[in-house]
């Protein structure tokens, strides 16, 4: 269950360029053994993804890594050309969340972590002892290799580096490891540390930083380095000294072409938050001074601005200095300070002084209460003020101090307490929800009054009271566009008058796809123009120049409506844009909604329509432009072909030639696989024309029926051609991959709403999509099984009350009870489940004493008698998003009525399962309950008679022992 779904959320998951079909060898089926054979545990967990894929700015080389699900990885560099040079390099096994891998931008160099290899990692781990990774530096050229031991973090000094940047770990390194990665966090970032409880001193942080010269043997070892940044330009080197006692604690500047190193500032201080201006080189930093008594610690911001020119100035403004603040606030150690884009001020966060309590009044834990007051006033409920106590603890007011007059301007208050800045720094966007944040933890409309804050004054301006949609601010900050009653609304920074922008368009910008109890929600906005005089919209299909004085539509894309295509998903060539550059090309990945076809495409402003690059294809594109020169790559993706990655180039409008860049799984690992996936059209018991995905199984042969197994959330079908790599997961669509191998068909069906029916409306659509796959031919009607998750599977608690279509069923973490449910609490945020009822998936109107009868008729525990269907609920009992009890409850009812239930509950587990452990053996259970079910094989003995408490521990090392020896196809 989420608290905001996205709408067609399977539409962004497009990973692949498919025009590479007609012009390379087969990717998968072809090629693949004559007798495959089903996937094994032990496949899925040598089965190797893909990550971190990167492209050099001027495109000359590729590199990603490897990795297997379970064991070591590696880094691959390779050329893009057609004869390019391919090197590979073992970097062990890599933590979650780990880049390995870095390309220096001018695609001379690479550099990567490498850590211990699996089996190392788990003895290192077994006798206490750090898991350390070291560097591998790569002369790109040349192949020339440099390892730096005991490294983690890597930087290279800008766009064309000549120096990268090793920072060694420390002698204490926490026996876990790190997993910093190549650029990974630096110390004293948000959320690794820098301020102790209480705002004392934190441990030392410094160890030694290494800079190396590239393409020399040059080596500087700098000691006791807590945290470094580059400028832009690599010219510069900052770094921070963390030392013992802090004796010689300051920040030090270098200069990379001479050398020459100099002091910015020292003392017996914390320093920490280096932070480069991207326009120029201006530095800015934080300075931390222990009181007399070490219990507390005061914080300066500092800057230093327009670095190593006559016009260099050194400003600060906090403890220590005379500059006024605000009164009661000072300097907060939780917000990095940046010049403003002009220079001439330094945007920072001041926090509310805290006086100190006296040690006689300060409370022992033994002598503390364990009390948690909840009151009706309060604007958020007490469980999300536990949630969010470290953020609130951390939040910091904005304000930006003037050097030139002195001045601090406090820019957010106690009301309007967040803003963003816009991107020329001179205005910022802020928001204040205070008036309605008790409301909208109830009926979950997220509203808002929007504020322009002058970046220098603090000057707030009345944009739009009571907004019910994000504002955005233009990039040249001359407008603001928002949301409101229908239409888009453009607010003129200048003459603070608002026009209607879409009133007169031929189109509707209302998201009329949308089925949740939302008022007229909008469509996407795809972004604004450059030269500040017109915003792009789409209109579900279209995509339409909107000019922002209120006059001027322009369908740029001219066909999407008329034939059904959907052109939402717009290719960034250059992270570093101010807005869209309406005079050069624009690059979209279009879908053609009736039959999921994808095409790379390229719109000319100045002309009418999109011109198709690749064709359109049965896959879905990811394509990447190299940022500083011409070239293309992508990976292609279908429900039969991994999403291997591929150059693509292109001449007059046509895809020219392609080139193959990875190869992750030849031969698809000699296991069988699904052929492919088919749409099944099909019109809800309401009307409503859908599409099913329809995966078919491994070996299919045309006219033979299979065992089937549905998989429910909401809109699903635009999965059509995506490709899902075996894996041990809690959720059903992750294992499509390892069913289809299995010789199960699988099926995801589209479900749409009625509002106050969320589980008729299930069954409304599931049942008809199920007839439907079944007409043809490839769905064995006696064989249906269904599987959801969280929402998932408060459908499939429903539908098996409704329905006896099928002939198991599995549901994840389901909701049980919309009455009980409703007014329970969202753990993981802390909030209240009633926004998500009536604004978000549960789609009621009002709450369940307004509306009863819906709650109730929609409630799968209310209609458990009429349950036939043999039913696996999987809940954990630590769930924060759906409670456990509503499992439990449903169990217990369905166990009282002697029906066939059993419930899977892990311990310790969220709302899906993240232990491995776990994860592999849910997925076997799986397994042999479809089997036993949907292939009549027999049934295990957890599944027909349970195991006694006392027996389980031998009834598990059993089940480890089928996955340990390869014995069940998984």
């Amino acid at each position: 269950m989420q608290s905001s779904p996205p709408r067609h959320f399977a539409r962004a998951l497009g990973l692949s360029l498919a025009a590479c079909v007609a012009t390379t060898p087969a990717l998968s089926a072809q090629s693949a053994p004559t007798t495959p054979r089903p996937i094994t545990a032990a496949d899925i967990s040598a089965w190797k993804s893909l990550r971190g894929a990167t492209l050099s700015a001027d495109g000359a080389w590729f590199g990603y890594t490897q990795a297997p699900n379970e064991g070591d990885a590696e880094v691959v560099l390779r050329q893009t050309s057609a004869t390019g040079t391919v090197r590979r390099y073992a970097v062990g096994e890599i933590p979650a969340g780990a880049s390995p891998l870095q390309l220096s931008t001018d695609g001379k160099w690479a550099a990567m972590l490498v850590y211990p290899k699996a089996a190392e990692q788990k003895r290192l781990r077994q006798q206490r002892r750090p898991v350390q990774s070291k560097a591998l530096l790569v002369n790109l050229a040349t192949g020339e290799q440099r390892e730096f031991e005991r490294v983690r973090r890597i930087a290279f000094a800008g766009d064309a580096p000549k120096y990268v940047a090793l920072q060694a770990y420390g002698p204490d390194a926490p026996a876990s490891g790190g997993a910093g990665g190549a650029g990974g966090p630096a110390p004293g970032a948000p959320g690794m540390g820098g301020n102790a409880p209480g705002g004392g001193a934190a441990r030392v942080e410094g160890t030694d930083l290494l800079l190396h010269e590239l393409g020399t043997s040059a080596v500087f070892n700098i000691g006791n380095v807590a945290d470094f940044a580059f400028d832009e330009k690599g010219r510069w080197l900052a770094y921070t000294i963390d030392a013992r006692e802090q004796v010689g604690n300051g920040v030090q500047l270098r200069e990379l072409a001479t050398g020459v190193v100099k002091s910015l500032d020292a003392g017996k201080a914390l320093f920490r938050r280096l932070a480069w201006s991207d326009t120029a080189a201006s530095l800015a930093y934080l300075k931390g001074t222990a009181d007399s008594a070490g219990t507390d610690t005061t914080w300066t911001a500092a800057g230093v601005s327009r670095v190593g020119s006559p016009a260099q100035r050194a400003v600060s403004v906090g403890a220590g200095t005379t500059v006024a603040l605000p009164n009661g606030m000072e300097v907060s150690p939780d917000r990095t300070p940046r010049w403003l884009e002009a220079q001439d001020a330094l945007l920072i966060g001041l926090r509310v002084a805290a006086p100190p309590v006296p040690k006689a009044e300060q409370l022992e834990d033994d002598d503390r209460p364990t009390l948690i007051l909840w009151h009706h006033k309060d604007a958020r409920l007490q469980s999300m003020q536990l949630v969010q106590e470290q953020a609130d603890k951390g939040f910091s007011f904005m304000a930006t101090y003037l050097p030139a007059t002195q001045k601090v301007v406090q820019l957010t208050d106690a009301s309007v307490r967040t803003a963003t800045i816009g991107v020329r720094d001179d205005l910022l966007l802020g928001s204040d929800n205070s008036a309605y944040e008790r409301q909208a933890s109830v009926d979950g409309i997220q509203r808002r009054d929007v504020y322009l804050i002058n970046a220098r004054t603090g000057e707030k301006t009345l944009v739009k009271k009571d907004a019910r949609s994000q504002a955005q601010l233009s990039p040249d900050s001359r407008t603001v566009l928002f949301w409101d009653d229908g239409h888009w609304q453009a607010y003129d920074v200048a003459t603070k008058a608002t026009t209607n922008i879409t009133k007169s368009a031929p189109v509707s910008f209302v998201d009329t796809e949308d089925d949740h109890n939302v008022d007229r929600p909008p469509t996407q906005v795809v972004g604004f123009s450059k030269d500040g005089k017109s915003v792009l919209l789409q209109d579900n299909y279209d995509v339409w120049r909107v000019n922002l004085a209120g006059s001027g539509y322009t369908n740029l894309t001219v066909d999407g409506r008329a034939k059904r295509i959907r052109y939402s998903r717009r290719i960034v060539t250059d992270a570093r844009e101010r807005g869209i550059d309406l005079t050069k090309p624009i690059y979209m990945v279009a879908m053609q909604h009736l039959t999921k076809k994808e095409a790379f495409v390229r719109l000319d402003p100045a002309k009418a329509g999109a011109v198709v690059l690749s064709g359109w294809r049965d896959a879905r594109l990811a394509p990447v432009k190299a940022r500083d020169a011409e070239v293309w790559v992508g990976s292609i993706q279908t429900s039969a072909r991994f999403p291997d990655w591929w150059r693509v180039s292109f001449a007059n409008g046509t895809l020219a030639d392609s080139v193959r860049l990875t190869d992750a799984n030849p031969n698809m690992n000699g296991v069988a696989w699904s052929p492919g996936s088919r749409l099944v059209s099909y019109v809800t018991e309401k009307g409503d024309s859908l599409q099913g995905a329809l995966y078919l199984p491994a070996g299919y042969q045309e006219g033979k029926s299979y065992p089937t197994l549905t998989f429910i959330y909401e809109l699903q079908s635009d999965n059509l051609n995506s490709f899902y790599s075996p894996t041990y997961s809690s959720s059903p669509n992750a294992l499509i991959g390892v069913h289809t191998s299995r010789g199960y068909a699988v099926f995801l069906p589209d479900i749409v709403y009625k509002l106050n029916d969320p589980g008729m409306s299930a069954v409304w659509s599931v049942v008809p999509a199920v007839k439907a796959a079944i007409k043809t031919g490839i769905v064995d009607s006696a064989r249906v099984g269904l599987h959801g998750h969280s929402w998932g599977g408060y459908q499939t608690s429903f539908l098996v009350t409704q329905t006896n279509i099928f002939k198991s069923a599995v549901a994840g973490a389901p909701l049980t009870d919309m009455v009980s449910m409703y007014s329970s609490v969202y753990w993981n945020t802390g909030g209240t489940n009633q926004g998500i009822f009536q604004s978000s998936q549960g789609r009621f109107k009002g709450n369940f004493i307004e509306n009863k009868d819906a709650y109730e008729r929609n409630s799968p525990n209310r209609f458990a008698d009429k349950v036939k269907t043999p039913l696996i609920i999987m809940h954990d009992d630590k769930d924060g998003a759906v409670d456990f009890n509503q499992g439990i409850t449903y169990y217990n009812t369905l166990r009282q009525l002697n029906k066939d239930v059993i419930l899977l509950e892990y311990v310790g587990e969220n709302h899906g399962l993240s232990q491995l452990r776990n994860r592999r053996d849910y997925s076997q259970r799986l397994m042999e309950y479809w089997d036993s079910y949907l292939k009549e094989q027999p049934a295990p003995e957890w599944l027909k008679n349970g195991i006694p408490r006392l027996k389980m521990d031998e009834h598990l090392r059993e089940q480890k022992k089928k996955l340990d020896a390869k014995k069940i196809a998984m």
